[in-house]
């Protein structure tokens, strides 16, 4: 009986995708608009992992100059014109964002940061201690000014994610919810032929590996080791007060921390690489982060982060020590060694893909590689350049971290 309920429950698709968050979605949506018959295969829920346990920036102001921050400007392209054609409404707003600094090295630092972006051709300039004051009346007086990046823009990533999947099922794409993926099937040569689910085999020629941070247990599965591991964060949620400011703020020392760079800071924060980052939501409140913190798969909350994340916020913004919290919550990103994600193809392994590893940045640029990895599918041209995001850059070590000292 049992075997004949699997029977009943496999199916063909042109594409398996494993992996329900906002990059899972974002290619069934583009794959299944080429008109790839797409299936969907979730462990648990849509968006129940990091997509639900983030914030929600789509941005450029903390991308390397160059590559990654040509291909985060795509993606902002790509997310404006989802707002458009999507029907469902994610909360899609474009007021930029802003990076603020403590100390006159800083300001060098950021002088230095935002020449290079504008050589590559990016809108950045710089903010002194009068444009703060303008524009926040609530920041904490001896900040001496910052950077502003005017194409950043913000969405709510679990709304996204819901109408990603509502727009992919329109086009034909299947979604199956509570059906994680216990095998990729391979034929003699290594090439994909399936997966097998919970709720039964999929047959099919290509699988793509969209797993967030369970993308290293999935790629073990057809002997793939993918430079994978979880990054805890945290954010606090604040409730809805006066407006203390109405974009995304974050301190210079982010981009130090996101780097893994030495920063000149109280050394009770340096252990969590806890850094201000402030985003004002849709619905009038807003989210205080950011800690990265490397332990393994333990998402459980963290007080003594939450209180460090507080005291780092007021040091920026002094009124927020009388705004009450509602709540914080953590997420595990998909951290890869060079701060970039994998999106490729798998060589050893024909018709297995790659789309994992882009840690604090998978809302960023969901959009760009949900398109990136449909046209890989398709055969054809891509929207950028894909050759830096190869799963074998690992082998060469060509890669080199970011440097914003």
């Amino acid at each position: 009986m049992k075997d004949k309920v699997s029977a009943m429950r496999s199916g063909t698709a042109e594409a398996v995708i494993v992996g329900g968050g906002i990059i899972g979605m974002a290619i069934a949506y583009y794959a299944a608009k080429l008109g790839i018959e797409v299936v969907v295969a979730e462990r648990g829920e849509i968006a129940g992992g990091t997509s639900s346990k983030c914030d929600g920036n789509i941005l450029a102001i903390d991308k390397e100059p160059g590559f990654d921050s040509r291909m985060s400007l795509k993606s902002q392209e790509l997310v404006a014109e989802l707002a458009t054609e999507l029907d469902e409404e994610f909360e899609y707003r474009a007021p930029g964002s802003i990076l603020v600094c403590e100390s006159e090295e800083e300001m060098v630092a950021a002088e230095r940061w935002v020449a290079r972006q504008k050589e590559a051709g990016l809108p950045f300039r710089m903010l002194d201690r009068q444009d703060l004051r303008q524009e926040w009346p609530y920041m904490a007086d001896d900040l001496l000014g910052g950077l502003e990046c005017a194409a950043d823009s913000t969405v709510n990533p679990a709304l996204m994610t819901y109408a990603l999947a509502a727009a992919a099922r329109r086009c034909g794409a299947r979604i199956w919810t509570h059906a994680p993926v216990n095998a990729i099937l391979l034929d003699e040569r290594k090439r994909i032929r399936g997966v097998d689910t919970d709720k039964g085999e999929i047959r099919t020629n290509v699988v793509v590996n969209a797993a967030g941070v369970w993308a290293k247990s999935v790629g073990r599965m057809a002997g793939v080791d993918l430079p994978i591991e979880p990054r805890k964060g945290h954010i606090l949620v604040a409730s809805r007060t006066a407006s203390i400011g109405t974009r995304k703020v974050m301190e210079f020392g982010y981009l130090i921390s996101k780097f893994g760079g030495e920063r000149k800071i109280d050394p009770r924060f340096e252990p969590y690489g806890i850094a201000l980052v402030f985003e004002p939501t849709a619905s009038q409140n807003f989210l205080i982060g950011s800690s990265r913190q490397f332990v393994g798969m333990d998402a459980r909350v963290d007080q003594r982060v939450i209180r460090l994340i507080a005291e780092r916020a007021i040091r920026f913004f002094p009124a927020i020590e009388h705004v009450p919290l509602l709540r914080a919550y953590a997420g595990l990103r998909p951290w890869t060694p060079d701060h970039l994600p994998i999106v490729s193809g798998i060589d050893e392994i024909p018709g297995l893909y790659t789309a994992a590893g882009h840690e604090g940045d998978g809302i960023s640029l969901a959009a760009v590689t949900g398109k990136l990895i449909s046209e890989m599918i398709s055969g054809a041209p891509t929207c950028i350049p894909a050759e830096p995001l190869r799963y074998d850059r690992f082998r060469s070590g060509n890669r080199q971290e970011g440097d914003v000292s």
